[in-house]
């Protein structure tokens, strides 16, 4: 076994012994059809009334605190980063580049959450991080020019800009 290989089994191994997950990255509330209040990390279905969302954890700080132009950019190429705990100094490195910019993001841990596990595997073929999604944009791995590259095209300023908040505590 190689590796690579010994790698995979290892990650796979951690991902199955978790047995609590991490908290969602977002939390839908709604009201459903009998006037109950459901919340979810599911998207409300279309019938669903007073649907509202929060997100959570990562980078995230409240949209009205953001300058416009960062709004915009969220808006239409939002930012997610897969990590995990064994990332270690390469996902540090990718978090840093997005708290000197200022981007908001979703942080999804492969290692902690198995629905965040699938999704990356859906996304990427494979259990590997760090993964930048930038809109329709995803990156493998951290390559500091290809992730200054997507954040540009989607519109996000290259420094915090003045009044906008630090990155949210962890």
């Amino acid at each position: 076994m190689g590796a690579q290989d010994f790698f995979r089994a290892l990650l796979i191994a951690l991902l199955l012994s978790a047995l609590h997950a991490q908290a969602q990255s977002t939390v839908y509330r709604w009201v459903d059809k009998d006037g109950k209040v459901q919340f979810s990390d599911s998207p409300p279905p279309a019938e669903a009334k007073d649907a509202t969302q929060k997100r959570m954890g990562g980078g995230y700080v409240e949209e009205g605190q953001l300058p416009y132009a960062t709004q915009m950019a969220m808006r239409r190429n939002p930012v997610v980063l897969f990590t995990s705990d064994v990332c270690g100094d390469i996902c540090a490195q990718g978090r840093s580049l997005l708290s000197k910019r200022g981007i908001p993001y979703a942080e999804k841990n492969a290692e902690k959450n198995p629905a965040d596990a699938e999704e990356l595997k859906k996304l990427i073929g494979e259990l590997k991080v760090p993964v930048l999604v930038v809109g329709t944009n995803t990156i493998k791995g951290y390559a500091e020019e290809s992730w200054q590259s997507a954040l540009d095209e989607a519109g996000y300023a290259r420094t915090r800009l003045p009044g906008q908040p630090g990155p949210a505590s962890p």
